[in-house]
């Protein structure tokens, strides 16, 4: 039977090699590892051990070395990948540039997710659901998990590509120093929109996309980042939580209380998105959920059985009494003239108040706006921090916990309903 290349039997001793091997296992017990000729290895019960000096030529007995093949996977993986800097630390977890032993001139961020004991296996849902959906998403517009292992303390470590030029919510805040027009925002919008769809094909719900959640990698590709909200699509029937999406980024029937929604949550935060690289700031900026409800009524329309069958039925349904028709494309040439009227229609379409009436992203990608003038600007011309600024602001993204989105205020759905109370 084949022998494992991980163990060595015991045999005759082979000849000397100039060149020990290396090995990415734990040195072996100070007895044998206080000589600096001896070649370090995994040892079978009753192995013997050679030295590598041609005149020190002898056997000693070692005791067995207990590394089960789980252990012996992760140690590989380790050693694939050097830390170097801290880039960032939270409460949640520690950011580090790295480097692959293998080609060191190939960046990696790895990102070491404390053990916490109030969760189960110490790690919180959210970090276990990223886990299992970065496995399965591999495209261009995704931030890629290129690797896992733990470390002593039993922490686990991710090991992704390295974004080192921020995200785009850096871009869009920086007025002053990032000038760009509408190509660039084509070309923006084209890498998110590409990075959804590949995520709704494979059934995959993002659920807090937002420009700070957009990170731009070393060739200004624009990568899907935190998954820590994300889950694979429900079955018919199947409930799921309201309590997702950024509130600036949150569509109406979330705001509603829905249960029961579709990839068409998503596309309304692109939309949201979309309107931001526009404006250089949200456009439905609520400070809570009532204002929320009150500014996408204002700015979109209102939500009524007319424009929206059963949007009366949600649980939480409350809007003013003073009911606003739905805006048509004029008004968002009012506001984003600088898309054209192609541009104005693809956005209109994302801020559908009727989920079923909302575009897809296969139909965003279908849409004759990004063959009108002008071209989207090819990545590499695109507007960018300097690395250095990069850097921080990834250590800074990667640091907090997935998945996490700001708190409400206690009573504010209680206060929502008041205030509406009056109104309907």
């Amino acid at each position: 039977m084949a022998v494992s290349p991980l163990v060595a039997p015991p045999t005759d001793p082979p000849q000397p090699q100039n060149h020990p091997p290396k090995s990415p296992f734990k040195p072996l017990p100070s007895t044998v590892a206080s000589s600096s000729n001896v070649t370090p290895m995994l040892f079978a019960q009753n192995a013997t051990i050679i030295t590598s000096n041609p005149h020190h030529q002898q056997q000693q007995q070692l005791p067995t070395m207990t590394l089960d093949p789980v252990e012996q996977l992760n140690a590989l993986e380790k050693r694939k990948y050097i830390k170097e800097k801290k880039l960032g630390e939270g409460t949640y977890a520690i950011v580090y540039l790295g480097r692959a032993r293998s080609d060191p001139s190939t960046l990696v961020a790895i990102k070491k997710i404390k053990v916490n004991a109030q969760w189960k296996g110490g790690l919180a849902p959210d970090a276990v659901r990223e886990l299992k959906i970065l496995q399965e998403l591999h495209h261009p517009n995704v931030i890629s998990l290129l690797s896992i292992f733990s470390s002593k303390d039993q922490n686990v470590n991710l090991v992704l590509e390295y974004l080192p030029l921020g995200d785009l919510e850096g871009l869009i805040l920086d007025v002053e120093g990032v000038k760009y027009g509408t190509a660039d925002v084509k070309a923006w919008m084209g890498m998110l929109t590409r990075g959804v769809w590949f995520c709704h094909e494979n059934f995959v719900l993002h659920r807090d996309i937002k420009p700070n959640n957009l990170l731009i990698a070393a060739d200004g590709e624009v990568k899907l980042a935190d998954f820590g909200l994300a889950r694979f699509t429900a079955d018919a029937g199947d409930r799921m939580t309201s309590n997702v999406i950024t509130r600036w980024y949150r569509p109406p029937e979330l705001l509603f209380g829905a249960k029961y929604y579709s990839a068409a949550v998503d596309i309304w935060s692109v939309g949201a998105v979309f309107a931001e690289l526009v404006l250089r700031r949200p456009y439905l900026m609520g400070e809570s959920e009532i204002a929320q409800i009150a500014l996408i009524c204002e700015k979109i329309g209102t939500p009524t059985e007319e424009n929206w069958p059963g949007v009366t039925k949600l649980r939480d349904y409350a809007v003013p009494a003073n009911v606003t028709p739905v805006k048509g494309r004029e008004h968002y040439m009012s506001y984003f003239g600088s898309l054209g009227r192609e541009g104005a229609d693809l956005l209109m379409r994302t801020f559908a108040l009727d989920p079923t009436k909302r575009i897809t992203a296969k139909e965003m990608l279908e849409h004759k706006w990004w063959r009108s003038d002008p071209k989207p600007t090819r990545k590499e011309y695109l507007p960018r921090k300097a690395v250095e600024e990069g850097e921080k602001k990834m250590g800074a993204d990667l640091k907090r916990r997935n998945g996490q989105i700001e708190d409400e205020p206690r009573g504010s759905k209680v206060a929502r309903k008041l205030d509406f109370g009056q109104m309907k």
